[in-house]
């Protein structure tokens, strides 16, 4: 049950239908089964029976028209094969045709007492190691005539049905295994059709919909996820447009600040002390807001789709490095080609905020490696700061969230904690992933995976 509890809908619904088709059957085969055995087993009785009667007739016309019968020479004269035995019970003394193997002895006491007054009696019993059927036939003159029929010729067929009827059962199981995967494949369809077009909005692309005359019984569900997706979309692009709006209302003053600020700057050297570090402080913060505000406005952008073009990425790399301050040397190309198909602003941007991030946490970045195959495209940018805890690796691709190391390692808190935000959305844009790694010899590891890149 706990199995089934963690498994797939699939899995669940194929092994119901595989139990079901198999209780199903063993019942039918049982059923049939305890039909045909006892159907074989009364109709061997009454042959039997008949079989007893013929050769009771026999012996007793052959014991009592004859002064003097020989009794071995009358039994020996039934035609009883080879599956039947004949004895006969005369003045309390036993014969047989031929030397005694245990006939007498198979014979029950109480069948013999139930011949004993005068009435046909059968028995099953165990005779030779297998099952046989004895019958008792009273003869005029106090006599018994017994008739051993061996039924292991039966047995065997019976066997043979119940091992047929077991191979049946567990093949209608296989074949209801069968049919319920094939079935959960024709009624999930329409999930999987659901699943792809949740995929492709989460990556972006929000213009994907379900199409209502597809799947007429699921028309409900979706027209309810179409007008689901549409309102989300609104909703996103009111928030967007807010945020652009914002962004772009603020630069305004933002520009007036700056350039106060600059003058501010120009004549610190003429300030007195406190003015002068107040007028640093202005300076810091009207450029942190100014990044800040930049920053939100390429959020505002990162729900349209990438513009891929053919990128020497690995010359992009080094340009990256050098405007940051970086050796262009640290880029290593790993393997496979350096043009790549992708959003040349997009991954520009993604490694200045990787390298802005290793600047500013990591205590510089030590390689930046590059990596193409068929499969994937990879960018690993290494650093040899504190590296990441586990609790904080999932959060610090949210909005304005820092690890611990982050937010110890730069008093001044010049971040705008949009970077790896930027970093994610960028690499989801391309549809990859981002995920942050401990490097081999301390450090942490950023490595951004794209698929189809070449």
């Amino acid at each position: 049950m706990r199995f089934l509890d963690r498994a797939g809908l699939r899995a669940r619904v194929t092994t119901g239908f595989a139990a079901g088709a198999l209780v199903l059957s063993l019942v039918m085969a049982f059923v049939s089964y305890q039909l045909v055995r006892r159907s074989l087993i009364t109709e061997r009785e009454n042959t039997a029976v008949r079989a007893a009667y013929y050769d009771a007739a026999i012996v007793e016309a052959g014991v009592n028209n004859t002064p003097t019968p020989d009794i071995g020479t009358v039994l020996r004269s039934l035609d009883t094969g080879d599956s039947r035995r004949a004895v006969l019970q005369l003045d309390g003394q036993w014969h047989a045709r031929s030397a005694d193997l245990g006939l007498t002895a198979a014979i029950p006491a109480e069948l013999q007492r139930h011949a004993a007054t005068g009435r046909v009696g059968v028995q099953r019993v165990r005779a030779g190691g297998g099952p046989a059927l004895v019958v008792a036939v009273p003869l005029r003159g106090g006599a018994v005539f017994y008739e051993i029929d061996a039924m292991d010729e039966l047995d065997r067929t019976l066997r043979l049905l119940a091992l047929i009827l077991t191979v049946v059962a567990l093949g209608t199981a296989g074949t209801g295994a069968l049919i319920g995967w094939n079935a959960t494949r024709y009624v999930l369809r329409p999930l999987t059709r659901v699943a792809n077009a949740a995929q492709e909005i989460t990556a972006g692309r929000h213009f994907a919909r379900l199409d209502p005359a597809a799947e007429p019984d699921l028309a409900r569900l979706t027209t309810s996820f179409n007008l689901m997706v549409d309102q989300l979309s609104a909703r996103m692009e009111r928030d967007r447009r807010f945020a652009a709006d914002v962004s772009h209302e603020l630069r305004s003053p933002l520009q007036t600040l700056a350039a106060a600020a600059s003058v501010l700057d120009r004549r610190r050297d003429s300030l007195d002390d406190r003015t002068a570090l107040a007028a640093g402080l202005v300076v810091a913060e009207v450029d942190r807001f100014q990044r800040l505000v930049d920053d939100l406005l390429e959020l505002a952008r990162t729900d349209r789709p990438a513009d891929r073009r053919e990128v020497d990425v690995a010359e992009l790399a080094r340009q990256a490095c050098r405007d940051h301050g970086f050796d262009p040397g640290i880029v290593t190309v790993v393997a496979g080609p350096v043009i790549w198909s992708v959003d040349r602003r997009r991954i520009r941007q993604l490694l200045d905020n990787l390298l802005d991030n290793a600047a500013g946490y990591g205590g510089g970045a030590t390689e930046v490696r590059l990596t193409a195959g068929p499969e994937r495209c990879r960018i690993e940018v290494d650093d040899e700061g504190p590296g990441v805890s586990p609790e904080d690796k999932p959060l610090i691709w949210d909005r304005f969230v820092r690890g611990r190391a982050q937010s110890s390692s730069r008093a001044d808190g010049g971040g705008t904690g949009l970077g790896l935000a930027l970093v994610a959305q960028h690499a989801a844009a391309h549809h990859g992933t981002a995920e942050v790694l401990d490097r081999p010899g301390g450090g942490a590891r950023f490595r951004i995976d794209l698929p189809e890149c070449l």
